[in-house]
């Protein structure tokens, strides 16, 4: 450590306060679309591969703390999508009755959505779009997660995931994410709760 010289320490005294991001703002209805992506140019995607198991998986989601997995091919090219939903729901056990395999037999490539079965919306459109936009598009498709894409030299690109979740804490209801439609009607009364007040 020849070449680096000591930092010289000083020590702490009187009143020390610790820095902090600044209080995010709050979001409602009528915010930004972009203010409830996660933008996956600053945060990287929790990826997988086709040919790991829903066990492995199912650890992987919760060490990362999220509910959907990017699956990526060889050459990185997204192959589709495996949710916590896919992974607890009934597509294993329908796997496992159908081919008589076990359950840590069954690949993530099983149960994925596949990419040819996947749609996105577009980063040209979201720029003017607002949260409500954004939920009722996820009531109307029935899912709790949406991409978003835009157009790169090399063809289409997620940029970014909106998630019902994350939206719903954004906004400061809680929800339970295991069942789509209930999600949005207890959003639907929170809110609903909330303007009657204001």
């Amino acid at each position: 450590m020849r070449d680096y010289r000591v930092i010289t320490a000083a020590a702490l005294e009187g009143p020390v306060t610790v820095c902090r991001p600044p209080t995010p703002k709050p979001v409602t209805l009528g915010s930004d679309a972009l203010d409830v992506m996660t933008d996956l140019n600053r945060v990287y995607a929790a990826v997988i591969e086709p040919q790991m198991n829903v066990d492995a998986a199912r650890t992987y989601m919760i060490q990362r703390g999220v509910r959907l997995l990017f699956v990526l091919n060889a050459d990185k090219t997204l192959a589709g999508l495996v949710t916590a939903n896919d992974i607890l729901g009934e597509k294993p056990m329908r796997i496992v009755q159908e081919r008589g395999i076990h359950h840590d037999e069954i690949l993530i490539a099983d149960i994925q959505t596949p990419l040819a079965k996947l749609d996105a919306l577009p980063m040209s459109e979201l720029a003017h779009a607002k949260v409500g936009h954004v939920l009722a598009t996820l009531q109307d498709t029935g899912r709790q997660h949406a991409l978003a894409v835009d157009d790169a030299a090399e063809g289409k690109r997620v940029c970014g995931i909106f998630s019902l979740s994350q939206i719903a804490r954004q906004l400061g209801v809680s929800v339970q994410t295991t069942e789509v439609a209930k999600s949005f009607a207890e959003i639907e009364a929170v809110l609903a709760a909330e303007s009657s007040v204001g």
